[in-house]
């Protein structure tokens, strides 16, 4: 944006746009989120967001609501139009071009390899000032995710905790409910819904028997929209009860288990397939986080939030397989060198050695706090 004087109002109408495409977090995948704000003469003269893959895009939907007022407007859009064919809507670049819309400030470049700097040449060949990079950074954070996806086919790994003071998200017993409040747990919910998928274990199944989907109350007398996440548990012996909240299907549950032919599996893995439980087999004691992930991102999942205890959250670690991290802290604490770390393991890291977090924020959550940051890969 060198030489391009950026004004308050601008910002505050990019602000607007990411704020609408906010609206669909969780609703998009594998598409990205975005918001688009048509404005003329300084005012707001239609605005709109992407609501759902396969629907039409942002700049598309509020082009339409605009109508023949559309002629010398400036478009506000958090992601550079499309422009190719190899999707289920029109190119967005063809409606900006044809509404004749004059200017366009982007908030950052698709990284999708098919748009890429593609859309804002389109827009620039046929004499349309464009200007990017305004509120990237918010941008890249609101669709990390998608970033991640379109340019690795890998899912983006978030690893959620919930721990007292000093650490621990159980007692030696297994007892973990509630260790965080009401808020928190709310926080959790959300989350659940703006991710394609939850990966959790055995171990926490059979202690908790969680539905793991998404329950929120209602918001101001209406029902909020929500998506229940794909449920992924790993169960190498195929351990977990029939009876289980976690085979109601839906939502879909996919169970990772250890290949192996006994006559007693076999029945249990044909009841299951029967209620429509899906399965990834895989050879060794030990299911690789890696190979796993890598396997999710071939069936189309884009984000993964890891719900589990304390081996799974050590190995999806050691794995290499995180980039963020989502700590909850409650102010208890239950001690004993017995009780459950938030990550256990059998090895530890020296200082040096750390997986240190970047990027980190702190939010107070009624009497709990929630810490968020990235994992610094190859340091």
């Amino acid at each position: 944006m060198e030489g391009v004087r950026i004004l308050d109002k601008d910002k505050k109408f990019m602000q607007r746009a990411l704020n609408l495409a906010e609206k669909a977090r969780g609703m998009t995948s594998p598409n990205p989120m975005v918001g688009a704000v048509i404005v003329r003469n300084g005012k707001i003269i239609a605005e709109d967001y992407h609501k759902k893959a396969g629907e039409p895009h942002a700049e598309a939907l509020a082009i339409i609501k605009a109508g023949d007022k559309t002629k010398g407007s400036i478009l506000y859009v958090t992601l550079e139009p499309c422009c190719h064919l190899d999707k289920r809507t029109p190119p967005c670049t063809k409606a900006i071009i044809n509404s004749g819309i004059k200017k366009v400030f982007i908030a950052m470049k698709d990284p999708n390899p098919k748009v890429s700097g593609k859309g804002i040449e389109e827009l620039r060949k046929h004499e349309i000032e464009v200007v990017s990079g305004m509120l990237e950074d918010k941008a890249k954070k609101l669709n990390e995710a998608y970033i991640k996806y379109i340019t690795t086919r890998i899912p983006f790994v978030v690893l959620k905790a919930a721990m007292t003071l000093d650490g621990k998200i159980a007692t030696p017993e297994g007892q973990s409910k509630w260790i965080t409040g009401e808020m928190a747990r709310k926080i959790v919910h959300r989350m659940r819904g703006s991710v394609d998928a939850i990966l959790t274990a055995v171990g926490t199944v059979k202690a908790d028997n969680p539905e793991l989907t998404v329950r929120l109350g209602a918001k101001k007398g209406k029902r909020q929209k929500v998506k229940n996440p794909i449920r992924i548990v790993i169960d190498p012996n195929l351990e977990i009860p029939l009876n289980y909240k976690i085979f109601n299907v839906p939502p879909e549950t996919i169970v990772v288990t250890r290949r192996q032919k006994t006559e007693a599996r076999s029945q249990k893995l044909k009841t299951l397939t029967d209620k429509g439980v899906k399965f990834i087999e895989y050879d060794g004691e030990r299911v690789d986080l890696k190979w796993l992930i890598k396997r999710l991102g071939e069936t189309g999942i884009t984000s993964v939030m890891i719900e589990g205890g304390s081996s799974l959250n050590a190995y999806a670690l050691q794995d290499g397989i995180v980039d963020k991290v989502v700590f909850f802290i409650a102010p208890k604490i239950i001690g004993g060198k017995d009780s459950i770390p938030a990550i256990g393991g059998k090895t530890f890291r020296r200082l040096e050695d750390a997986f240190r977090v970047h990027d980190m924020k702190i939010k107070r959550v009624s009497d709990d706090l929630m810490i968020e940051g990235y994992i610094a890969h190859g340091s």
